[in-house]
């Protein structure tokens, strides 16, 4: 083999090296840029539980009690989205230990004060609620499928990450690691 096979076989080499190690961070761009979005899906989502939560609870088919309760816990969810914006949340890993506890609160709360009887009752026609009740529904099921959607993403991220040219040539550069978002969003039997 001659020099100047040698030569164009090198540059080849080079040329496909520096093609993979851009699509990497091409790669790697995208996804935090789909963990960043996911975020921000999550907190609507969330934000949207805790407004029809809260239009539950003024609804005036609940005890006072249970009223106040998922008042409460909804004001404190709205509260914590209003604390912090997106974009501060995703530096902060994700929605952070404190928001996460926080909508934990409320879904022990909507699960205890709507028990399946007062589903049962706000679902009748004569009610004029079953609407409301098929909103929170909607929305838990589209808080549980954001925070899916989100782990997925950091996931994918994370095993991009830990691939050795990556982590050895840095291509992530000194973006930090996002981390899964683990609370409570179970809905309420009957619900």
């Amino acid at each position: 083999m001659g020099a100047v096979a040698w030569t164009a076989f090198v540059i080849a080499l080079v040329a496909l090296v520096a093609w993979y190690l851009s699509y990497t961070a091409a790669r790697l761009d995208r996804l935090h840029t789909k963990v960043e979005g996911s975020v921000s899906a999550l907190d609507a989502q969330l934000v949207r539980r805790a407004e029809v939560v809260r239009e539950v609870a003024g609804s005036g088919a609940l005890d006072p009690a249970s009223s106040a309760l998922l008042a409460d816990a909804a004001s404190a969810s709205l509260d914590a989205a209003d604390s912090t914006s997106p974009g501060e949340e995703l530096r902060a890993d994700g929605i952070g230990d404190q928001r996460a506890a926080v909508e934990s609160t409320l879904t022990q709360v909507i699960c205890t004060t709507l028990t399946p009887d007062v589903i049962a009752e706000l679902r009748d026609e004569n009610s004029g609620w079953p609407d409301v009740v098929e909103r929170l529904r909607s929305a838990g099921q589209r808080v549980e499928i954001a925070r899916r959607f989100h782990n997925d993403a950091v996931r994918d991220v994370r095993r991009l990450r830990h691939r050795p040219p990556v982590r050895f040539l840095r291509l992530a550069g000194h973006t930090a690691l996002p981390s899964v978002i683990e609370f409570d969003d179970r809905l309420p039997d009957g619900l």
